[in-house]
């Protein structure tokens, strides 16, 4: 019997081998006119290469910053100068207040303003305790450490090197040069206070456009579009009505967020939830035409899965989520400002720490405005009420 057996597995054998090569060579021809199945085996990898190797960057560099220089002497200019020189801080403007430069902060329009007192020059050259202000955005907690190491650094070097010139004759004994940073809007440098009003806009990302893309897909699979053909039901109207119900999913879904965020990270709510409201109407529907869009270019809900994966990804690494989106290369911010995330974030973020109306920041607004406009076109024309 055992013979037999050992005979009848030595038989099979080859034909197993047969039949598991004919499937094996039989997906492999699906593979290959799977162009979009080619297209993520390939481009997935290149993508993730590009954006983790050349746009992802955790040094931060070149931190908007205003200048209110009360002194207006040599020695603050060569202040300003050196400032600059640690690469950490890049000047986009000079203030004539102190009033203007809090409200540029508070804009976003930088992300530091350099105070310079009046008696600067005569401080610094006797060595009697020269200070200046740095006032910082510290809802990014990670450019405000960068931006106190920077300072901290420069002042030692600073008054190092006074008390190795032999200068200050009328001094007792020097005082240290003093470079002050004073964080704004994030005081205790809290992580969850900069991730969460982020997070909000992350989960609506991925929320709205999958449910969109894999319903409408699921629908079609189903054979339910049948119903639609030969109804006097517009393009345009059919696509508004399908996304309409998300809208209402969306806002329950930003107040929860919020809520469960004031609750367990005592995440501030400084400015309007109404502006802010106003907004996330306009992401959410910006984000649903996405949805559209993919759904009207494939065919399976496991497309429709791949091609939302593929774009969020690159939205939550390019979007200034995770990384501060000043300090990524010119390329990749130029991709970010293309996506409603970086928009989004950036009103959420200024609405929730800074206490600004989402209509302080009008061009923003006006992106997501733009994708929505273009979106729910392009969506609505290429939509077709068939089967196929």
């Amino acid at each position: 019997m055992r013979r037999l057996a050992q005979l009848d597995l030595h038989r099979s054998l080859p034909g197993a081998l047969r039949r598991i090569r004919a499937i094996a060579r039989n997906e492999i021809r699906q593979l290959r006119h799977d162009r979009l199945a080619l297209g993520f085996v390939v481009g997935v990898p290149l993508v993730q290469l590009a954006l983790f190797g050349y746009a992802i960057n955790q040094d931060v560099r070149g931190v908007a910053t205003a200048v209110l220089d009360r002194s207006q002497s040599a020695a603050s200019r060569r202040l300003v100068g050196e400032l600059v020189a640690t690469q950490t801080l890049r000047v986009r403007r000079a203030v004539a207040t102190e009033e203007e430069g809090r409200r540029l902060l508070a804009g976003g329009d930088v992300q530091a303003v350099v105070v310079v007192p009046p008696d600067f020059a005569r401080r610094s050259l006797r060595g009697r305790g020269a200070q200046v202000s740095i006032l910082v955005d510290a809802s990014d907690p990670l450019v405000a450490r960068a931006v106190r190491l920077a300072a901290d650094g420069l002042a030692g070097e600073l008054a190092a090197r006074a008390a190795t010139s032999g200068a200050h004759p009328d001094l007792v004994a020097a005082a240290p040069f003093i470079l002050a940073v004073l964080p704004f809007y994030n005081p205790e440098l809290r992580t969850p206070v900069y991730v969460v009003p982020g997070l909000v806009g992350v989960i609506l990302t991925t929320t709205m456009i999958l449910l969109t893309a894999v319903a409408l897909v699921r629908e079609r699979e189903r054979g339910t579009f049948e119903f639609l053909i030969g109804t006097p039901v517009r393009r345009s109207e059919l696509m508004v009505g399908k996304i309409l119900p998300y809208v209402g999913i969306g806002l329950l879904q930003v107040f929860l967020i919020l809520a469960v965020g004031r609750l367990l990270f005592r995440v501030p709510a400084e400015g309007s939830l109404v502006s802010l409201a106003l907004a996330s109407l306009l992401f959410i529907a910006a984000n649903l035409t996405l949805g559209l869009l993919i759904s009207s270019g494939v065919q399976t809900q496991l497309q429709a899965t791949q091609i939302a994966f593929f774009f969020f990804l690159p939205s939550v690494l390019l979007s200034g989520f995770m990384f501060p989106f000043d300090s990524m290369p010119a390329p990749a911010r130029w991709l970010g400002e293309l996506l409603p995330l970086t928009h989004y974030i950036r009103i959420c973020r200024a609405v929730l720490l800074r206490g600004s109306p989402a209509w302080s920041l009008p061009q923003d607004l006006a992106a997501l405005a733009a994708f929505f406009a273009v979106g729910l076109v392009i969506a609505s024309r290429t939509f077709r009420k068939q089967l196929g």
